[in-house]
């Protein structure tokens, strides 16, 4: 399947289950560490946790087994690592406080790219 296939599938999947603010940022010359970065915001931390939840089960029914969640214990932030996509599933306010959406929109040149 590919990237932009998955991608559409992630974005789908969180909004079927009510995320809100879901955006999507390409990371090509920002970073080596994903393709892409996805970011939402859930209402409650059982919302976070469902949708994390949700999204790793969906994904292995497409192929992508070696999904994994972090951020288990905490009640605000949960992170689902694809390896090319990493969703990050906020509480509102967290997600205001941490903000990556300005950090990772800025270009950065290619040789400045983070690891």
């Amino acid at each position: 399947m590919k990237i932009l296939d998955i991608k559409k599938n992630i974005e789908k999947i969180l909004d079927d289950n009510k995320a809100t603010n879901i955006i999507s940022i390409n990371l090509e010359n920002k970073s080596y560490i994903a393709d892409y970065m996805i970011i939402a915001s859930g209402t409650s931390s059982r919302h976070l946790q469902a949708l994390s939840e949700i999204l790793v089960s969906e994904l292995k029914k497409i192929g992508l087994e070696k999904c994994h969640i972090e951020g288990r214990e905490s009640s605000d932030w949960k992170l689902v690592d694809t390896k090319d996509i990493i969703i990050h599933i906020f509480h509102p306010e967290k997600r205001k406080f941490y903000d990556l959406e300005k950090m990772w929109s800025e270009e950065i040149p290619k040789e400045k790219a983070m690891v």
